[in-house]
């Protein structure tokens, strides 16, 4: 059976790059801005780079918010990435205050308080791992091994509001800080899989196995 994957265009993406990712894994990847197409979608990618406040802009001018928060709670798998995942969260705080999708509850907040010598933005490759009381057998990150290493490009870091929403940890400059979260089949990660190797494609793989 063929499942519609959309990777959702809301005007702040690296979309062709992520589409032949999924290509990659044999999972055909939609890209797509209108309602209906998102809408009837059986798996939504949200992607995305650049701030917050852009980012919720696109969905808005498009008239996708309420079509995003509707997919989620109908039970359609969401995979957000980088900004993507940020804005799965309730708000964020990059030039200002900004409502977000609320799907995820919590806060983006900005990535400070290094006790190391770091530079922010936290760019490059870094390892990811579950936190000591989550396993990650039989979802999206199967068969990623502890400690894996990813791409990241981020001055900003998701924040959920609660411990079971937290599903991926990153140390960063001595500061440890949430990588990815997840509630049911919405799955947000703070790095760029597609720019993350085996490890990227094994997770995009995992996403696609699992419609």
């Amino acid at each position: 059976m063929n499942h519609r994957i959309v990777i959702i265009d809301y005007g702040v993406g690296n979309l062709f790059s992520l589409q032949r990712a999924f290509r990659a894994v044999s999972g055909e990847a939609l890209i797509a801005s209108d309602v209906d197409t998102i809408y009837s979608a059986d798996a939504l990618v949200l992607p995305g780079v650049g701030s917050f406040e852009a980012g919720m802009r696109g969905l808005r001018l498009r008239g996708l918010i309420d079509v995003v928060k509707n997919a989620a709670t109908k039970g359609t798998p969401i995979l957000g990435i980088c900004l993507g995942a940020q804005l799965l969260l309730s708000e964020g705080h990059e030039f200002g205050v900004h409502q977000g999708l609320d799907i995820i509850p919590g806060k983006v907040l900005k990535f400070e308080g290094l006790t190391q010598n770091e530079k922010i933005p936290h760019v490059g490759w870094n390892n990811i791992s579950p936190p000591e009381e989550v396993t990650w057998k039989g979802t999206v990150l199967d068969l990623v091994e502890k400690a894996s290493k990813v791409y990241f490009v981020h001055s900003y870091i998701l924040a959920p509001r609660n411990k079971e929403h937290t599903f991926g940890l990153t140390t960063y400059g001595g500061k440890e800080f949430c990588s990815i979260v997840k509630k049911g089949k919405i799955i947000g990660v703070q790095f760029h899989p597609e720019k993350s190797g085996e490890t990227g494609l094994r997770i995009i793989k995992n996403f696609v196995s699992a419609l």
